[in-house]
């Protein structure tokens, strides 16, 4: 769709990506009230109510609707779960889901109805770890990956799964096969269309390095951000909009916007490093960000609109057209 370069099988995906120079035009700080220090928010539906978690030792996951006030944070944690309750991704009609770790066991959840409603365990049969990361607007469908690995952190298999808003009768579908060769993969967000972004590790020793893909109706696209080597896909909207969050050469994490190849990047006054994880249909997107004390604070910001990243788009390919004419003309 908009990516640098990607060859799976016969198929050869060639396109451009540059970075613009806009930028969000505002930031706002999200800070759970019972966990100061350590917020994430990770996702956005198109009501602007957000998912996510507090608390980086027992997971506190909470919903959020703005402003980020103490009154407005609803708890939301599976019952029993005593190693916490990470909330991840929010439909439209206010389906939860994320994972649970109960006795040291990781399992993906979906929630409908709130603490007081149904929480359902989503775990792919037959492996140690799931964990749910993304879910669509529509409630139909959600993202995540799964492993062999108790601990998760090996053989990490990117996939979807169907049946939602209730999953009691989940398919699970590998995404993984369609990657080229990794050491672990992830899908972490899907819209009402199918795509699927997420990311897979591509070296196999020394620090991981990623590339960030989509999986546009089995097509598989892999992408980095200009000038970096380790780029992440944490969430795409219905637009086709995708961010996420890459490494630049000095080392340090920006959190990123892609609108058809014209990548913004996106960073919250005194972040040192920034990881954007959801992005909903009218432009905001949340996430979070290390501040120079050391805490994790969520964030939520409203980035430029597609039609505005569109004009820019043209305006590059415009010039680009005029720059070969000269060349032809001289």
């Amino acid at each position: 769709m908009r990516h640098l370069a990607c060859a799976i099988g016969a198929a050869v995906v060639v396109s451009a990506a540059t970075f613009s120079t806009a930028h969000a035009t505002t930031f706002t700080n999200i800070i759970d009230p019972l966990n100061p220090t350590f917020t994430q928010a990770l996702g956005v539906n198109d009501a602007g109510t957000i998912a996510g978690y507090g608390n980086a030792t027992t997971f506190n996951g909470f919903t959020l609707t703005l402003p980020p006030v103490a009154g407005n944070f609803t708890r939301l944690n599976v019952p029993g779960a005593d190693g916490g309750t990470q909330v991840i991704g929010i439909s439209g009609g206010g389906t939860t889901v994320g994972f649970s770790i109960t006795g040291g066991v990781t399992s993906g959840f979906a929630n409908t109805g709130g603490q007081g409603g149904t929480f359902t365990t989503v775990n792919k049969p037959g492996f140690a770890f799931t964990q749910l990361l993304g879910i669509n607007q529509a409630g139909t469908t959600a993202a995540g990956y799964w492993s062999h690995d108790p601990a998760g952190a090996t053989g990490q298999i990117a996939g979807t799964v169907s049946g939602g808003p209730g999953f009691a009768s989940p398919t699970f579908t590998n995404i993984n096969a369609l990657l080229p060769t990794n050491f672990n993969s992830q899908a972490t967000s899907v819209n009402n269309s199918g795509e699927v972004v997420g990311f897979y590790q591509y070296n196999a020793t020394g620090t991981p390095l990623f590339s960030a893909f989509a999986d546009i109706g089995g097509t598989i696209k892999s992408f980095q951000a200009p000038g970096s080597n380790s780029t992440q896909a944490l969430g795409v909207n219905n637009l086709g909009d995708i961010v996420g969050d890459y490494v630049d050469a000095a080392g340090v994490m920006h959190g990123f916007l892609d609108i058809n190849g014209i990548f913004t990047t996106l960073d919250p006054s005194g972040s040192t490093a920034t990881t954007i994880n959801g992005i909903n249909d009218h432009g905001t997107v949340v996430g979070f960000y290390v501040d120079a004390a050391g805490n994790t604070i969520g964030t939520v910001g409203t980035v430029p609109e597609p039609a505005s990243m569109l004009i820019l788009a043209a305006g590059l390919a415009g010039l680009g057209v005029a720059r070969r004419r000269r060349s032809t003309e001289a």
